[in-house]
């Protein structure tokens, strides 16, 4: 049986807050309880929000924790993905060979114009303004766009009108349609940026990640990132998605809620009283008992994690009976 390989790989964009923790901690959990590896990469693409500064802090904040990591980190460019540009570029062209890529020239005002916003998330499903279908008409008219572009031109992969299914280790039993639900999705900006999803993949697949735990936000991302596994003949890992942290008012946390960030609890808490609040929220203890990470191992059981969002209050110390 292949070793269980699991990873933390957060964008260093501001400082960690309690969600970025709570999914550190069950991904940790979940492959040290199976005796398995966890690795740290940093996803550093985005130029504009990504600080080497950031990045530091988190490790600091990760040992400080107790969440040790195998591999990766900072210091190690082989696991920091605005280091592995060329690696990416090389699955890009392996694509266009195929046929499978196009430019595109919309702006996001342009799709925003074109689609409302698809179920509830407010997700835009591309429309294929700039999709070829092989008629000179549309290379004529693609042609004409492409030279009164202001901008150099994202590039999109090609999904076709199927259903990917997969089971998730949490969630079950899941169908999405790569059309319907996904649309033709970008795989460099515009800015030359890389995509997540493309970025994701290679590096999940390359570094032998076999098991990925990851906040339920990005389910909508398994269907993308399964089929470039597959037209990259890669090896896809098993995807566990958990329930998301939510606020007082219903809405993910983020690094925008200062009171929750690690700043501020590293102030409030031990590592072992922070991690216990955790556990209980998680489900896996009944009561706010300080913990260390080590001693949650043994506590680790997917049933006994929720599939409901859970909501935390901004001050953390409004919990049932807390023993801190």
């Amino acid at each position: 049986m292949k070793k269980i390989k699991s990873r933390f790989a957060p964008s260093p964009s501001g400082r960690m807050h309690l969600g970025n923790v709570y999914s550190a901690l069950l991904s940790w959990l979940s492959a040290r309880s199976q005796g398995g590896e966890w690795i740290l990469r940093i996803e550093d693409l985005d130029p504009q929000r990504c600080k080497r500064e950031y990045a530091v802090q988190l490790e600091d904040d990760l040992r400080w924790l107790g969440l040790d990591w195998d591999a990766g980190g900072i210091e190690d460019a082989r696991y920091v993905q605005s280091q592995r540009y060329d690696i990416y570029q090389t699955y890009l062209d392996k694509l266009t060979a195929l046929g499978l890529t196009y430019p595109c020239y919309c702006s996001r005002a342009d799709i925003m114009a074109t689609q409302a916003p698809h179920e509830s998330d407010g997700r835009i499903v591309y429309q294929g303004t700039c999709r070829p279908d092989g008629t000179p008409e549309r290379a004529a008219w693609l042609a004409h766009r492409a030279a009164s572009c202001p901008h150099a031109p994202a590039i999109r992969l090609q999904v076709p009108d199927r259903d990917i299914c997969y089971t998730d280790l949490h969630y079950g039993a899941q169908r999405v349609n790569l059309a319907e639900a996904c649309g033709d999705f970008i795989l460099r900006r515009a800015d030359g940026a890389w995509a997540y999803q493309l970025a994701v993949v290679v590096d999940d697949a390359l570094m032998g990640v076999t098991e990925v735990v990851r906040g339920r936000d990005l389910l909508l991302s398994v269907p993308q990132q399964l089929w470039l596994y597959q037209l990259l003949d890669l090896q896809a890992p098993v995807f566990a998605h958990i329930p998301l942290l939510c606020n007082e008012q219903g809405q993910r946390l983020c690094k925008r809620d200062q009171s929750l960030h690690m700043g501020v609890l590293r102030d409030r808490y031990t590592p072992q009283q922070l991690l216990g609040l955790i556990a209980y929220y998680a489900g896996l203890i009944d009561r706010t008992t300080p913990l260390s990470a080590q001693e949650l191992i043994p506590l680790f059981d997917w049933a006994h994690i929720p599939t409901h969002d859970i909501q935390v209050p901004a001050s953390l110390s409004d919990l049932p009976h807390s023993t801190m």
